[in-house]
């Protein structure tokens, strides 16, 4: 059921414009739908499972809808759902860069992380994304549902686990697709950016028929988005500071490099004529500032082709058939690392050149122009992704009972594609392989004239090989769902809900398993890591009117899982309250329990290695004196190793979370909201960053604390080769990671919102919205023997302190206009120093409807082209994850609707 179909009183008439002005849209459509309300049918909210007359309860949820989606210029439904106060966590996604999920986007409310985010799809579980977030955790992917099928999403703040089980920690995203549509439409949206690439290309066509019995809906939806390489932004084209090592000689005895006479200047035409011969401390070797900027894309290209199908069938007046399916299809490609090589990389790093009697390390940047443009080192993905619900929903015969019985599926599969150099690699540079010494250490009898060659696109590809990666993740539910009215106290019916549910949740994950024959040059494991686990359910809801101006909801659920040759159960519970002490007037408040069980990529994976992205070994920079602005060993991409292992005996995390608010709604043009929320997680189950890791081992080093829980645990993590080592003395060898139940969470805050419409005979509708959300506090521990700490005053965490949306919009005749301002609060600078200030980005956009079938829309986002600017880190001089450097961008979108 819809929206359009309730009977409201001007108090629900006004909460419900009240909850999506808590969204930053600009078009004034929740008053509309509450004009064309019907006078007999109720709603379910996301956060219950019983009807509703109304859309206000005692916990506060944000409504987005649909048409606000289209109308705003939004890119997507994820991008809808990223720019919502409530998301003020900090995320990798598909535009972050160096990532494990480059081809997905997620959300992470009251920055608590995504995977303590429930996504739900018409109620229910996807399949998660088969590739965990950071290597580490969980997540469902938001980039295959198309905008045009939406019916509304629904954003629940806080824990909801006694409705919807494991996960509902932070909170639900309840995504209501479409149910009936008449009619086609074909939608056409293209868009570029003032600076020049980056383009995106939309096609939607949409619609549905009814026969009878028998609503049918379809939406086809094709993106096309084309990739915004550094380089093509002017302050990221050139990489300050020391150049990267492009070529070089080095004795490992003296730790100083061979001169390699005139071969920069005869390379110099590479990397686009950047490189020279650059005099270090240690002498010269070849050198570049592009490299970075001409190997890193701060935009994926992606195409994708999402298609959704649903039918509802009347069977008998009262009972209803459906049946709706989801098919996605991603391909993305990005660029975060060229090639290189560096002689023995799986040994020492070095080797013993029997022509010069010393041990030497040699190393090479390949350039784009050797191998045949730089898109030939890209990294791509084929992704697939599937789901489908079937069921049936009724009356149950005698009762005024209404069951609804449902089973759903969803699949997801990820190949990956990476380029990798081939084991054949050391002997194209340095020849046969002549043996080894006493050490171990490989000995070759080299040519230099190798080593400063200018190679062929078809050398390159004879020391080069794709890898290939397949990861898949499956989901099943069964669900029966019953409501009805148990019995009448004075004060109204007491209403009832009672679930069961039983499923079933598999991934693997499955690299190339050439690693393990030996055919790359990269010591990697090629095990495969799989796991399921099933969970079953028993859940009650019930709805108790305790007064005529006093409601109280209340709500259980055992949830039991079977994983890794264990059973676990939780139990979770939650409470809440409505009390109306005057018409305009609602005061809520709500407790609850939740948990979320965990990870199986955390119980499952045996052994994963690989990099991170970049990394700054901030010991050796304090060692050698240095600013991080200016350091050496700062933001060096590719990043150091890392080791990362599971564990099957992992609990489940347990939650707390509470809140208290007031709607005070005086007439439907005016609402004003504020909602008090709070949440604790125990038995956190963590991996500290390797940034997080890396600064804590610093500071423990520099003040000899080496026994402290938390510094005794950094400075285990990060391995370290000797300092007598002949070949990178004290550097970092790799970063040992594994996830423990020894963290501690809780966060806190505030939710305004407000509206107001003025209405004019002559001048249309004006409508002012706002939107304002601020976290208190985010403390945390990783051990109890810890002192908890604030992350908000931690310069180290990168989540939003708190963001305000306000949109004015005018309607007038076939005219709709909108101005959108965000206010960005501040978040820490690249070097952890300080707080960037807070910024505002205002988008225009205006629709104006050409006929009763036909409407055009022009947007501009970021109207000013502001970029965010940060250089106290280094390149690439902007705060990659919480500001773009796309700047200005034009969007012009047709919409044609054919039939009735």
């Amino acid at each position: 059921m819809t929206i359009t179909n309730l009977k409201l009183t001007p108090l629900a008439a006004a909460a419900i414009t009240l909850l999506c002005g808590a969204v930053q849209q600009a078009q004034a459509q929740t008053a509309s739908a509450a004009e064309a309300v019907t006078p007999t049918s109720s709603v379910v909210i996301t956060g219950s499972r019983i009807a509703r007359a109304s859309v206000e309860g005692p916990s506060a949820v944000v409504v987005i809808t649909g048409e606000e989606i289209t109308k705003q210029g939004y890119k997507n439904l994820f991008d809808a759902l990223n720019n919502q106060a409530q998301n003020s966590g900090f995320t990798t996604g598909a535009d972050f860069g160096n990532t494990h999920t480059p081809s997905a986007n997620t959300i992470s409310l009251r920055g608590l992380g995504p995977n303590h985010t429930l996504i739900l799809l018409n109620g229910r579980r996807l399949a998660d994304f088969p590739t965990a977030y950071e290597g580490e955790v969980n997540f469902t992917n938001l980039a295959n549902i198309p905008s045009s099928i939406v019916e509304r999403v629904e954003i629940l703040s806080g824990g909801a686990s006694a409705v919807y089980g494991s996960d509902a920690i932070a909170g639900v995203v309840n995504i209501i697709l479409k149910k009936k549509a008449d009619g086609i439409d074909v939608n056409l949206k293209g868009g570029t950016s003032s600076r020049g690439g980056g383009g995106d290309r939309r096609l939607q066509i949409s619609g549905g028929r009814s026969f009878d019995k028998l609503n049918t809906v379809f939406s086809l939806e094709v993106l096309d988005r084309e990739p915004l390489w550094s380089n093509q932004r002017d302050f990221m084209a050139v990489r300050e500071g020391t150049p990267t090592n492009t070529l070089s000689r080095k004795n490992v005895n003296t730790g100083k490099y061979v001169d390699l006479g005139d071969a920069c200047d005869t390379l110099g035409d590479l990397f686009g004529g950047s490189e020279f011969k650059y005099t270090a401390k240690k002498g010269t070797y070849c050198a570049s500032n592009k490299v970075s900027p001409t190997y890193w894309t701060t935009q994926t290209k992606n195409r994708s082709t999402n298609l959704f199908g649903s039918a509802n069938y009347a069977l008998t007046p009262s009972t209803e058939l459906f049946a709706e399916f989801l098919l996605g299809q991603n391909k993305t490609a990005n660029n975060t690392r060229g090639p290189s090589w560096t002689s023995s990389s799986t040994g020492n790093g070095y080797f013993f050149n029997k022509n010069s009697g010393v041990y030497e390390a040699w190393t090479k940047y390949i350039s784009p122009e050797e191998m045949g443009g730089v898109q030939r080192y890209n990294r791509t993905w084929d992704d697939q992704a599937s789901s489908v619900s079937l069921g049936a929903k009724g009356d149950i015969p005698g009762t005024g009972w209404r069951y609804e019985a449902g089973y759903s599926a969803s699949f997801y599969k990820s190949e990956g594609h990476v380029q990798r150099a081939l084991a054949n690699i050391d002997s194209f540079f340095l020849g046969p392989k002549l043996g080894t010494d006493t050490d171990g250490v490989a000995i070759y009898a080299p040519n230099q004239a190798r080593l400063i060659q200018r190679l062929t696109p078809e050398q390159f590809n004879s020391i080069t090989g794709q890898a290939d990666s397949d990861d898949t993740s499956r989901n099943q539910t069964l669900s029966l769902v019953a409501t009805g009215e148990l019995f009448t106290l004075p004060a109204g019916p007491v209403k009832l809900a009672t679930i069961a549910e039983a499923g079933h949740q598999r991934f693997v994950n499955k690299p190339d398993q050439r690693y393990g024959e030996g055919a790359f040059n990269i010591v990697s494991s090629s095990d495969i890591t799989t796991g399921s686990r099933r969970r079953y359910a028993l859940g009650v809801e019930a709805s108790v009117p305790l007064l005529k101006e006093l409601n109280s909801t209340l709500a259980g659920r055992y949830d039991r899982y079977n994983f890794a040759g264990r059973n676990e159960g939780k139990l979770t519970y939650n409470a809440g309250v409505e009390w109306r002490p005057l018409k305009p007037l609602l005061v809520r408040g709500n407790y609850a329990t939740s948990f979320r069980a965990p990870d199986m990529n955390y119980i499952f994976k045996a052994r994963g290695t690989g990099y991170y992205s970049s990394t700054t070994d901030y010991y050796r920079c304090a060692q050698a004196g240095q600013s991080i602005e200016t350091c050496e060993f700062a933001n060096v991409s590719p990043g150091n190793d890392y080791i990362q292992t599971g564990s099957k005996d992992l609990r489940s995390e347990k939650g707390k979370s509470y809140g208290l608010g007031a709607v005070w709604s005086p007439s439907a043009d005016f609402d004003v909201s504020v909602d008090y929320w709070n949440i604790k997680i125990d038995d956190l189950v963590t991996n500290l960053s390797a940034d997080v890791l890396l600064r804590k081992e610093s500071e423990c080093r520099i003040a000899g604390d080496l026994s402290s829980p938390t510094c005794a645990d950094a400075i285990n993590r990060i391995q370290r080769y000797a300092l007598t080592a002949l070949n990178k003395p004290g550097e970092i060898r790799e970063i040992r990671v594994n996830p423990i139940n020894a963290a501690y969470q809780d966060a806190d805050g505030i939710d305004l919102s407000a509206r107001y419409v003025l209405r004019s005979a002559d001048w249309g509708k004006f409508t002012l919205k706002g939107n304002y959300s601020k976290s208190f506090s985010k403390n945390s521990r990783q051990f109890a023997g810890d002192v908890l700490k604030d992350e908000l005053d931690d310069l180290s965490n990168q989540d939003w302190r708190d963001k305000l949306n306000a949109s004015l919009n005018w309607n007038v005749g076939n005219w709709s206009n909108t101005v959108f301002a965000q206010r960005y609060g501040k978040v820490p600078n690249a070097a952890q120093t300080a707080f960037l200030s807070p910024t505002t980005l205002v988008n225009l956009s205006s629709v104006y409807k050409v006929s009763e079938r036909a409407t055009v829309s022009v947007a501009v986002n970021n109207a000013g082209n502001r970029i965010k600017r940060d250089s106290t880190g280094g390149w690439p001089n902007y705060p990659v994850g919480n500001y773009s450097p796309v700047g200005r961008q034009f969007w012009l979108e047709l919409n044609y609707h054919f039939g009735s």
